[in-house]
C-alpha cells in the first residue's frame, strides 16, 4: 500500500494511564508510527467493574478509535483483554488487535524455586484468558495471586513513591516473598510504573517481568503480517485522548513520560465516545 500508510496511526486503549507504558513501548519498538492513545479515566479502574460493562466500554473506545482510522489497536489493559478481546475480534472482524495476556509462560520457563506471583486485578483473575494461560504453561508452578487493592487508583493519581504505594504493595509480596516466589508477574499496565518500589520490596533475586516490550514485538509482528507498517522515515506523531480531565493527565503525562503534548476531551453519550463541544 505504500505511502498510503504514512499518517494511518495505531489505537492504544486503556482505563486509565496504566497503558503508556504500552505506548512507550510500541513507540521505542516502532519509532515511525502515529500513535493515539485513550484513557477512558471517566470509568477507571476497569477490574471493579462487571465483565458486561468492561466489555460494552471496550467496543465504544474501539469504534471511536476506529472512526480515527486506526489500523491496528492495542488493548493495553488487562482486564479489558481478559474481559473483551475475544468479543472485540468477533465484532470487529477486519481489525487486527494486540491484547495484555499475564506473562505466566516465561515467569514459569524460568522460575527456579517453582514458585511465581501474579499481581493484577480482579477481572483479569475471573477471566478466560487468564485462566488459559494458567492451564497452558503453569503445570508444576504454584501461582499466588494478588489483587493489590487501591494500587491502580494511586498510580492514576500519580501517586508512584509515597508511603501508602508501598504498603499496599508489601500487603501484596510479603506472604508470596515468605512462600519462595522467585518471579512477580505485572498483570496490571498500571504496574511497571511502581517497579522500583517493587523492586526494594523484593530485592535483587526475584525477577520483575513487564509484558509492554512483547506486546510492542507483538504489534510489529501484526503490523508486518498484515502490511501495515508505516512507510515514512519520520518520528511518528502521538495523539492522547482522555474521558477525564485533561488537564490532570497532562500533568500525569508529564510526570510519567516526559511528554508535554495536551490531551483531548471526550464524553461518553448514550454509550459512544464524542468528542467536548466547546462553549
Amino acid at each position: 500500500m505504500g505511502n498510503d500508510n504514512i499518517s494511518v496511526p495505531i489505537g492504544i486503549f486503556d482505563s486509565g494511564i496504566g497503558g503508556l507504558t504500552v505506548l512507550e513501548a510500541v513507540k521505542e519498538q516502532l519509532p515511525a508510527e502515529d500513535l493515539v492513545y485513550l484513557a477512558d479515566q471517566e470509568n477507571v479502574p476497569y477490574g471493579s467493574r462487571s465483565l458486561a460493562e468492561v466489555r460494552s466500554l471496550s467496543v465504544g473506545v474501539t469504534r471511536y478509535l476506529l472512526d480515527q482510522g486506526a489500523k491496528l489497536i492495542v488493548v493495553a489493559c488487562n482486564t479489558a483483554s481478559a474481559a473483551a478481546l475475544h468479543h472485540l475480534r468477533e465484532v470487529f472482524p477486519q481489525v487486527p488487535f494486540v491484547g495484555m495476556e499475564p506473562a505466566v509462560k516465561p515467569a514459569a520457563e524460568h522460575t527456579r524455586s517453582g514458585v511465581v506471583g501474579v499481581l493484577a486485578t480482579p477481572a483479569t483473575f475471573q477471566g478466560e484468558l487468564y485462566a488459559s494461560v494458567i492451564e497452558r504453561f503453569a503445570a508444576g508452578v504454584e501461582v499466588l495471586q494478588d489483587t493489590c487493592p487501591g494500587l491502580v487508583m494511586e498510580i492514576d493519581a500519580g501517586n508512584l513513591a509515597t508511603s501508602r504505594v508501598r504498603a499496599i504493595l508489601e500487603r501484596s509480596l510479603d506472604p508470596m516473598l515468605v512462600r519462595g516466589i522467585d518471579t512477580v508477574v505485572l498483570g496490571c499496565t498500571h504496574f511497571p510504573f511502581v517497579i522500583p518500589t517493587i523492586e526494594k520490596i523484593v530485592g535483587p533475586n526475584v525477577r520483575v517481568i513487564d509484558p509492554s516490550p512483547a506486546v510492542a514485538r507483538q504489534v510489529q509482528c501484526l503490523l508486518d503480517a498484515n502490511g501495515l507498517v508505516a512507510s515514512n522515515s519520520q518520528v511518528g506523531q502521538r495523539r492522547y485522548l482522555t474521558t477525564g480531565d485533561p488537564a490532570k493527565f497532562g500533568l500525569l503525562l508529564r510526570q510519567l513520560t516526559g511528554d508535554s503534548a495536551e490531551a483531548g476531551q471526550l464524553v461518553w453519550e448514550g454509550g459512544v465516545l464524542k468528542e467536548e463541544s466547546g462553549d
